[in-house]
């Protein structure tokens, strides 16, 4: 089974690109804190290419936004390419089937506004 669950925080702003064939998708890196210290002492964070496709793309883009948390469900992938050179590279990358909103800092930024504004 091919499986991955991840929650995590959007390390940039999702940008919607589309394919010659018109698809759209984005590629997001997800910002996925360990649950466990490391040899100094700190909790790491792996950083997590993820790929969205067509209207999940589309609505991540509208909805989300650098700093957000999200929760990703989808599947691994690997893929190849080669380089300038011509050398062979590999990638592996999450495939999101599905894309859970779980907090966002644009409230948190109108709120401050708000009471910014009230004071």
């Amino acid at each position: 089974m091919n499986q991955v669950v991840l929650v995590g925080r959007l390390v940039e702003n999702p940008i919607v690109t589309e394919t010659e064939n018109g698809k759209k998708y984005t590629s997001i890196n997800l910002a996925v804190a360990r649950s466990f210290k490391g040899p100094e002492g700190t909790y790491e964070t792996d950083f997590i290419r993820c790929v969205l496709w067509n209207g999940i793309a589309a609505n991540t883009s509208e909805y989300c936004h650098m700093g957000d948390v999200v929760g990703i469900k989808g599947r691994l992938q690997n893929r190849k390419y080669e380089d300038k050179e011509h050398n062979t590279k590999y990638i592996t990358e999450v495939i999101a089937e599905r894309v859970t909103f779980l907090s966002s800092n644009r409230k948190t930024e109108i709120q401050d506004l708000e009471n910014t504004e009230t004071a």
